[in-house]
């Protein structure tokens, strides 16, 4: 209950009492404080008392609860650590400073976990080894910037929280959790998930522009814009949280923007994800473990591939802050709790006397190893800064010097401000409109399912037909299937590992789904199973559609050749001809099936290819299959062309 009578923070502090201080916006500070649980399971997540009742409850994720999806991580213990609200207090923003410390907190032996030449190395291996041999489209690998702190952990933590108030702008979340042995206090710029009143919203955030010096302008910020590299970065990032959404929404989600995040001393480019669901926010939140924008995509190998690459566990980093607050008013089976829960990046972390930052680049096919080092001293530089751990006046570039090294002082540089001048108003400059046409045209690449409101057009073209996707790892299959839903299909997915040959052999219609990896790979577990499912349903004879994947696998079964590309479309949007119709598609491929040029079939297979004899699409007789993705955003012409080879695999054999 919130009353007008309460400790102050340093009182709480001093008592060791658990809390945590959120800033959500510009005029408010909430302070929570209670008791401390930790749990092993989201499920477990106390959201009511013995007697049953509702109640608030602040949850630090951390990565390791990716085991919970079946995903690989390095496990270090991390509790899932509970801070069950006894009392909550809403501060005016003023009053909170007026009570934080403001003598700074002197960092010791301080410097990155991993040489700037070593992590380039490591860039240069996930490029060659991973995204080089179709392990996915992107991956973050982290590493982690430490220091020595002296000052007791909750003064610590209350000094760089007003750090934070005062000189940040545009964070979704400020904040400071204070619980026994852990710290941890930042300022996110991304919700991750929310679920409030039924409707779910998550917020995939890429690309970074660092504001120069003396700020951002339109003029500045327009070269950032117009890059390719940074836009189908973003792409990339909402096709994997479509993915997230398809699983846990029944109306698959729908977004808009994009949009500008300005920040003090960054701006980002977002969109905004949303669609309705019932289910329990856990489990919203368990079918949404984590982030795309701090792991990579496919989501599950990206796990295994920081597995591989990050030698240390991840701790909370790329996690997220879970704030489960009870509804007020409920409708018949609707879930007891909204969820608020941003990504725990942009943090600092301390425990045992030990500052810890980490900080994540974002590898993608054509990243320069030592750009991705600069970013990562950027992102550094820009944390230590707004918590105000290195200084901001204008001898920060030697002052950070002393303190860490020349690199990270070169990028916090980027960051100098007047500590004795107030923090700049911000700044709108979404709202200049060249900035604005400069957003809005990045639509007109994208699918118009995923951007507009998906009611029923007309009759379903397959109104009462079923169809089975069989997931290899890749959950694109989640957007498939509400594709096919929306083509009037009843479908099921199921995982490569779990499928039976019955289920292959029963369904109606049989869609072998995208996965990661080498369709050539005989010793691949998850590779072998996929060719025993598309043989199976080839030698019967039943209807089959087969994607990325599944369809080098299908081309190889018809001696067609498959070999690497020589550069990995991942994230790629091409206009292709398939089968005498033009279609703008999204491909995420490292692998290729390929022919003789001009070659149009192979056996009972008509071949769509391009002039180098990269297949794009076959059909025949009961069958079809594409190379592309087409239920990505990058799709416009994806509807279409998924109904046209659903129609084909569906036309019975002796039609």
């Amino acid at each position: 209950m919130t009353g007008p009578a309460h400790p102050s923070l340093r009182e709480i502090a001093d008592r060791g009492i658990p809390f945590a201080l959120i800033a959500r916006d510009d005029a408010t500070v909430e302070l929570l404080t209670g008791d401390v649980v930790d749990v092993d399971l989201l499920s477990d997540i106390p959201l009511a008392d013995d007697t049953g009742a509702p109640r608030e409850v602040l949850a630090l994720v951390p990565f390791r609860q990716v085991r919970e999806r079946g995903f690989e991580c390095h496990d270090d213990g991390a509790p899932l650590r509970c801070l069950i609200v006894r009392e909550r207090t809403a501060l005016p923003r003023e009053e909170a400073l007026a009570q934080l410390p403001t003598e700074p907190v002197a960092l010791q032996d301080a410097g990155f976990d991993i040489a700037d030449e070593e992590y380039a190395d490591i860039v240069r291996r996930v490029i060659a080894d991973e995204i080089g041999r179709g392990e996915g489209a992107n991956f973050v690998i982290r590493r982690d910037f430490t220091a020595g702190v002296s000052t007791d952990a909750a003064t610590a933590a209350l000094t760089w929280f007003r750090a934070l108030l005062e000189h940040e702008r545009g964070a979704y979340w400020t904040f400071a959790v204070v619980t026994p042995g852990h710290v941890a206090v930042g300022a996110s710029p991304e919700a991750h998930v929310s679920a409030r009143d039924g409707v779910v919203t998550m917020n995939p955030i890429s690309g970074t522009f660092r504001h120069p010096a003396g700020g951002a302008t339109a003029e500045t910020l327009t070269e950032f814009l117009r890059s390719t590299k940074e836009t189908e970065e973003l792409f990339m990032v909402v096709d994997e949280e479509l993915k997230m959404m398809s699983a846990v929404c029944s109306d698959g989600g729908r977004i808009t923007g994009p949009h500008l995040k300005e920040m003090s001393r960054l701006t980002h480019t977002e969109y905004v994800l949303r669609g309705r669901s019932r289910l329990d926010p856990r489990d919203i939140l368990r079918e949404t473990m984590f982030a795309p924008t701090v792991t990579g995509s496919p989501m599950q190998n990206a796990c295994t591939v920081i597995s591989r690459h990050e030698t240390t566990p991840r701790g909370y980093y790329s996690g997220v802050a879970a704030l489960f607050t009870p509804r007020l008013t409920l409708a018949a089976d609707e879930a007891t709790h909204d969820l608020d829960a941003p990504i725990l990046i942009r943090t600092a972390y301390l425990q045992d006397g030990r500052l810890r930052v980490p900080v994540g680049a974002t590898l993608v096919r054509h990243s320069d190893p030592y750009g991705e080092v600069g970013e990562t001293h950027g992102k550094a530089a820009g944390v230590l800064g707004a918590i105000g751990a290195v200084p901001r006046d204008a001898a920060a570039e030697a002052a950070v010097a002393a303190v860490t090294n020349v690199a990270v002082a070169d990028a916090a540089a980027a960051y100098v401000i007047d500590e004795d001048a107030p923090a700049p108003a911000p700044r709108r400059l979404a709202d200049d409109p060249a900035i604005a046409e400069l957003l809005a045209s990045r639509n007109g690449r994208l699918a118009e399912f995923w951007l507009n409101p998906q009611g029923a057009d007309g009759p379903a073209p397959f109104a009462g037909r079923s169809a089975l996707v069989v997931d290899a790892e890749d959950r694109f299959t989640t957007m498939l299937a509400h594709q096919l839903r929306h083509l009037g299909l009843d479908v099921e997915i199921a995982p490569w590992d779990a499928v039976t040959d019955s289920q292959v052999d029963g369904a109606e219609l049989l869609v072998s789904g995208p996965g990661p990896g080498d369709p050539r790979d005989a010793s691949s577990p998850r590779i072998r199973r996929m060719r025993e499912v598309v043989a199976r349903r080839r030698e019967a004879g039943r209807p089959l559609l087969a994607v990325c994947l599944s369809h080098q696998i299908l081309a190889d079964t018809f001696g067609i050749g498959l070999a690497p590309l020589d550069a990995p479309h991942q994230g790629l949007q091409k206009s292709v001809d398939v089968f005498g119709t033009p279609a703008s598609i999204g491909f995420y491929n490292t692998f290729t099936a390929r022919v003789p040029a001009g070659t149009t079939r192979a056996g009972e297979a008509e071949i769509a290819a391009d002039a180098m004899g990269d297949v794009y699409a076959l059909r025949g007789p009961g069958f079809a299959s594409v190379q592309g993705h087409l239920e990505s955003i990058l799709s416009r012409d994806g509807m279409t062309t998924l109904q046209r080879l659903v129609a084909q695999a569906l036309t019975p054999v002796s039609a």
